[in-house]
């Protein structure tokens, strides 16, 4: 389907497209360590590997950098013609992990940038799964002009307002029968912090901080990624009303954490997500 400045990639065109992405895991790559402390006082870690053009990634929730970007090899992928920078974000993998609902909210986006700051990484492609993509949200509302393109994965910007919720066409009900098997995996984290964790969702959100984003002010290209049973129309509903260069890809199959884990092959991830970078350099 169609839309007037807007692309939406069917399943059918994707499958169409596998002979031009990759076919199995790339070699793994040995990603440099690194740690800073940020404004507020708390040690954050990240992973560097590659280099050319920066992106920087942003795992989801309960999930790290090691786990969410390099064991599936979404950033050996991206390192091959690019400066790949994945963060843990605060209260998880190898990052300090505070228990005080106060030290998390729009402070994990202020890392970000902090980063980037720290690494003298002026512009970055920026892209961030699930909490990732929230996080995402975050940075294109405060340091939009840091960006080159801007993705999600597992993630959107939904509606909120109630007239175009009642416009989202139905999504699958799914889900792909090994997200349960997917979910078990995620939880034998050795760095999980069970307090800390709680305390990223303690964070007391305002009603209008959450998706309060004009989308129509978003000039760069944006990408969502999304299996077919994680409600890709929910997510994305909006962002083709409201973005003006925005492109969506479903994933035949696929559920929140089968779209992106090792061991339940996300080629078409790395695919999509490779080419979406490699095409929009600058």
């Amino acid at each position: 389907m169609r839309y007037a400045g807007r692309f939406t990639i069917s399943c059918a065109i994707l499958l169409a497209s596998l002979v031009l992405l990759p076919r199995a895991v790339v070699a793994a790559v040995e990603p440099v360590h690194g740690t800073f402390q940020a404004s507020d006082g708390v040690t954050i870690h990240y992973l560097e590997a590659g280099k050319g053009t920066p992106v920087v990634l942003i795992h989801g929730y309960t999930g790290t950098a090691e786990g969410n970007w390099f064991s599936n090899g979404v950033a050996e992928a991206l390192a091959k013609n690019h400066r790949v920078v994945a963060i843990d974000c605060r209260g998880h993998g190898k990052s300090e992990k505070p228990h005080e609902a106060a030290k998390y909210g729009p402070q994990m986006a202020n890392d970000v940038i902090e980063m980037m700051d720290q690494l003298k990484i002026e512009k970055a492609h920026v892209h961030g799964y699930s909490m990732g993509g929230f996080i995402v949200t975050q940075l294109l509302v405060t340091a939009p002009e840091r960006f080159i393109t801007a993705s999600y994965g597992g993630s959107g910007v939904p509606e909120t307002d109630s007239k175009f919720k009642e416009q989202v066409p139905a999504d699958q009900a799914g889900p792909d029968p090994q997200e349960s098997e997917a979910s078990s995996k995620l939880q034998t984290n050795p760095d999980r912090d069970p307090e800390a964790l709680a305390a990223v969702r303690q964070y007391p959100w305002k009603p209008e901080q959450r998706g309060a984003i004009d989308l129509t002010k978003i000039k760069i290209p944006v990408l969502a990624i999304n299996g077919e049973f994680d409600g890709p129309n929910a997510k994305t509903h909006r962002m083709k009303r409201e973005l003006a260069n925005f492109t969506a890809v479903v994933l035949p199959g696929k559920s929140h954490l089968t779209a992106i884990m090792a061991g339940y092959i996300p080629q078409l991830y790395i695919g999509t997500l490779t080419k979406f970078i490699n095409d929009n350099d600058h």
